[in-house]
């Protein structure tokens, strides 16, 4: 047990490099920027001033940002998603597949599950012995189960997931921002460093440098968020673009998916005055999540979409009020268009009516 617990304190503490890293090159471009640059190379007052002001409001944003994401704790199963103590000890003693999925299938009879594994079984962990709630996975990092798991990021040493996935994005929208402010304000005395217009100092160095590291970070952030932000649109998290999450009906990479506005709504929440700020605003738990499945009709030829119904409503535990009004407020816009469709076919049959009359008359 010993040289295991040793062995996983070097880890822990290893997977903190990549955060000392961004850490110290975060330090040394504020060094460069407001000394080398603003403070020493930069003739005009205005102008740094004017820089100064913007770079720390990007700052700001930034570091706020990328805390949260580090230090905010992913979110976990509630309790009623473990198995209670007689059937955890039935469970562990069952060895047959078939007896511990009855097992499970029991004590799921209660929970809002609508996702199944590939084979169509509950999904059940066996590392933290949960019931694994839609959305969720084990991370073998973290070792523990998260809730809406995206993925682990080196970066920030954390499992991004329902509680910080907001301010992941924000780390990812504001450190862009921050690279390109840094790139295009440099860009001016970078090239009279190069062409050798400005005299050799120390801060040619730090200029030069300066620009480089920005604009490769800017490259290297500009694709992951591009990416997340076409995630967020679709309401998917990075391993269900992988692998579509498998529902009673069969996998479906859209299940999730309630229409571009309701979804960014499911991570940046209502409020619009918040979205910008690294703070707790997405909707729901991370336990349920409204579901949109969509079914093509042979005969008819259309699609229609429709929430995916629960067998056993009087059970299953009450969706919270956002997902309620997310799913009242699509059959209200269902509502109105089969009015319109309605009213469409009685126009067009009563222009049938009068054409046919003129015809004959």
């Amino acid at each position: 047990m010993a040289p295991t617990r040793v062995l996983r304190c070097c880890q822990r503490g290893l997977a903190w490099i990549p955060v000392i890293f961004i850490a110290l090159v975060v330090c040394w471009s504020y060094y460069a920027y407001v000394v080398e640059l603003c403070i020493i190379t930069i003739p005009s007052i205005g102008e740094k001033i004017v820089y100064l002001i913007f770079f720390h409001l990007f700052f700001i944003m930034f570091v706020w940002s990328y805390w949260k994401t580090i230090f905010t704790m992913p979110a976990n199963p509630s309790k009623e998603f473990c198995l209670p103590k007689a059937e955890k000890e039935r469970y562990e003693k069952e060895e047959r597949p078939d007896s511990q999925q009855e097992i499970l299938s029991r004590a799921a009879t209660s929970l809002p599950l609508y996702t199944r594994t590939g084979a169509g079984a509950i999904r059940y962990c066996d590392r933290c012995q949960v019931i694994k709630p839609d959305r969720c996975h084990h991370c073998s990092a973290c070792d523990m189960c998260v809730l809406k798991m995206d993925h682990h990021c080196p970066w920030v040493n954390n499992c991004v997931g329902f509680s910080n996935y907001k301010f992941f994005i924000l780390f990812l929208a504001y450190s862009l921002v921050y690279c390109l402010f840094i790139a295009a304000t440099v860009l001016q005395y970078f090239i009279k460093f190069w062409t050798n217009e400005l005299p050799d100092t120390h801060a040619k160095f730090h200029v030069l440098f300066l620009f480089f590291v920005a604009a490769m970070f800017c490259i290297s952030i500009l694709s992951l968020f591009s990416y997340h932000l076409w995630l967020v649109g679709k309401n998917r998290s990075t391993i269900e673009a992988f692998r579509a999450p498998v529902f009673r009906t069969g996998s479906d990479k859209n299940g999730f998916s309630l229409g571009f506005r309701k979804n960014i709504s499911q991570v940046f929440g209502d409020q619009k005055k918040y979205w910008l700020l690294p703070i707790f605003t997405s909707q729901g738990d991370g336990l349920t999540f409204p579901t949109r499945l969509v079914c093509a009709d042979a005969e008819q030829a259309t699609v229609s979409q429709h929430t995916e119904p629960s067998k056993s409503a009087a059970a299953m535990s009450p969706l919270s009020e956002s997902q309620n009004r997310l799913l009242s407020n699509e059959q209200h816009a269902n509502n109105i268009e089969d009015h319109l469709a309605n009213n469409t076919l009685k126009s067009a049959e009563s222009e049938t009516i009068t054409v046919s009359m003129e015809s004959e008359s």
